[in-house]
């Protein structure tokens, strides 16, 4: 059983692979060389996993924080006898700089250790689990640290303290440091096909720290200018979908983990590590708030290029895809983890690869109508792929699927998955012109109309008094707040104040925050209310003039960023504990989007 709160973590990027840093100094969670990858430490999801521990062999007192500006963490020991500071990289390619930052990146896990005063003495554990824990490598201690290798993985520590294995091949290693004292630590990875990682001496792990500090602020002096209210969390956020943004394609991951559940013991595990199409719209602009517009053309380059092919061929447009652009996606389930809190069945994979989820056709045109510089880079072979997706929408959206929130029972005709067809149509009646596809036009307009009209007619229930999750039903639905935010109705029309009305009385919890739905979805279990919902309520408030109210929702929803602010999925409406796959980039592009529109809102109100 994980022995930490899902909120104790932080996160390290390089922008290929990611780690989790516990509150207590220990590396819990490291995916090498790609963050789809194999765990290298997976502690988090089962005690004998794996991990990497540097931290006081007595009781301390603890504070972390991230450098400024970067994503380097800083962890701060207080013990009786003195003070040192923790802090830990994954290290980016030497001298990069701004946009290309993580294109070199080596798969090296840098720590060093400063003495702030005083003495102190600490434990250093290193159990390295490759392949989930699955593979127990052979640790040999060599001169300045340790090698280990096992199945297709080779590790190199660095170590400038002496580390002995023990009969259960983890290296343990006792050492003090003083006030004034820097020590340096490294591991670097490679498969059994490369070159082996070699070790670091000192002073060169030290000036790669200090470099990747340097890369991490130089991208974020390039790209950070929004100084709205709560510019702070929306300047970090942007840092953090950076840092799940895999550098050699563009795409950015759902989170950084696999399995964390949505009720601690639950069932309801997923594997995040993947890219999907939903949050194509909702990036871009999340990235042009808080990031750069180079990062939305690169993250819409890899979803039009990943999905390409698809519709030509009249298949579904799949609804995700691996980092790298794989379409296979199966799902399996690692039985020798039992997971975090005991939550089985640990899976990697996502099933839900395969649903039909008719939204994806909005989100991406959505998602290039809000780059029109892009578009004009654009050539014949993508104009024609965006023409298409708006065909199939138009083809499609009477049709039943599996809807947003991915629900594996029976289809539905959800409203959500009606209402991003008319966004597909209506975008692409926008960009006609540059699509070269003005013929079109009468087609799609007599399409978005009658999807309007459906929407309008069997969306709304008199008995609910909102707009519900699927044609015919009574039951609430948070997606439903996205109907203002794309522009199908007015945030101030009276049916889509009453919706938002209902939603904020009747589906969140004792503080607020917002559930998804209340329905039953085919799964067992139950889940927590969900961040991004509760920004969605926040964002639908201020675009409906009550910008009070938006920022009192907005400000609870914000509050459940951890020590170093960093937000999961969901929260536990019972303990108040984040829960989910950690960190969520959907969670941190909620909070962009929500700031800007309060920011606009704030601005226009009289």
């Amino acid at each position: 059983m994980s022995h930490l709160p899902i909120a104790q973590y932080a996160l390290l990027s390089d922008c290929k692979s990611a780690a989790l840093v516990g509150k207590d100094g220990s590396v819990d969670w490291l995916c090498f060389p790609r963050f789809d990858g194999p765990s290298v430490f997976g502690r988090i999801l089962d005690e004998s996993a794996g991990h990497w521990s540097i931290r006081p062999a007595g009781d301390a007192e603890v504070s972390r924080c991230y450098v400024d500006e970067t994503m380097l963490l800083e962890t701060t020991f207080r013990t009786a006898t003195g003070t040192v500071a923790l802090v830990d990289a994954l290290a980016v390619g030497r001298n990069e700089r701004g946009h290309e930052l993580g294109g070199g990146a080596p798969s090296v896990l840098m720590r060093r250790v400063t003495g702030v005063d005083g003495d102190v003495e600490l434990e250093l554990e290193y159990a390295p689990r490759p392949e989930y824990g699955l593979i127990h490598p052979l640790l040999h201690a060599v001169d300045g640290g340790i090698t280990a290798q096992g199945g297709a993985h080779v590790l190199a520590l660095s170590s400038p303290v002496p580390i002995e294995v023990d009969d259960d091949l983890v290296g343990r290693g006792r050492f003090t440091v003083h006030a004034g004292e820097a020590m340096y630590f490294a591991l670097g990875h490679a498969t059994s096909s490369e070159q082996p990682p070699r070790l670091w001496p000192q002073d060169e792990i030290g000036a790669r720290l200090d470099d990747t500090a340097h890369a991490w602020r130089t991208w974020s002096e390039l790209h950070q200018s929004y100084e709205g209210p709560w510019h702070e969390l929306v300047h970090h956020s942007g840092r953090v979908l950076y840092a799940l943004t895999y550098f050699p394609t563009g795409a950015i991951c759902a989170a950084a983990t696999t399995s964390l559940p949505e009720t601690p013991g639950g069932s309801r595990n997923w594997d995040y590590r993947y890219a999907w199409v939903r949050d194509a719209s909702f990036t871009v602009q999340a990235l042009w708030v808080a990031a750069c517009p180079d990062e939305a053309d690169k993250f819409f380059d890899f979803m039009s290029s990943a999905a390409a092919s698809q519709v030509r061929r009249g298949v579904d447009l799949q609804i995700m895809f691996g980092i790298g652009g794989e379409r296979d996606l199966s799902e399996r389930e690692l039985p020798h983890l039992t997971g975090w809190r005991d939550s089985a069945p640990v899976r990697v994979g996502n099933g839900a690869w395969s649903q039909r989820q008719l939204d994806v056709y909005g989100e991406l045109l959505d998602a290039a109508h809000r780059l029109p510089d892009q578009l004009d880079r654009l050539g014949p072979v993508t104009k024609q792929f965006l023409a298409d997706l708006a065909d199939t929408a138009a083809a499609r959206w009477h049709e039943k699927d599996q809807g947003i929130w991915e629900i594996r029972g029976e289809p539905r005709d959800f409203l959500y998955s009606k209402l991003m067809c008319w966004v597909a149509l209506d975008r692409a009646i926008m960009l006609a012109d540059r699509l070269d596809a003005q013929d079109r036009v009468d087609g799609w307009k007599r399409s978005r109309d009658e999807i309007a009209e459906a929407i309008l007619t069997h969306g709304w229930s008199e008995k609910a008094g909102a707009f519900t999750q699927s044609f015919g039903s009574e039951e609430l639905d948070a997606s439903n707040l996205m109907m203002p935010i794309v522009g199908f109705l007015p945030a101030d029309d009276p049916r889509m104040r009453a919706t938002i009305n209902a939603i904020a009385e009747r589906l969140t919890d004792e503080h607020g925050l917002v559930y998804r739905y209340l329905a039953h979805d085919g799964l067992e279990g139950e889940e927590g209310t969900f961040l991004l919902c509760t920004f969605w309520l926040a964002h639908a408030l201020a675009l409906a003039g009550e910008v009070d109210q938006a920022r009192e929702t907005f400000e609870r929803a914000s509050a459940f960023v951890n020590d170093v602010g960093l937000l999961a999925e969901e929260v536990d409406a019972n303990t108040g504990e984040l829960l989910g796959n950690f960190p969520q980039a959907f969670s941190h592009i909620g909070l962009i989007n929500a700031a800007w529109a309060v920011h606009e809102a704030s601005a226009a109100k009289p």
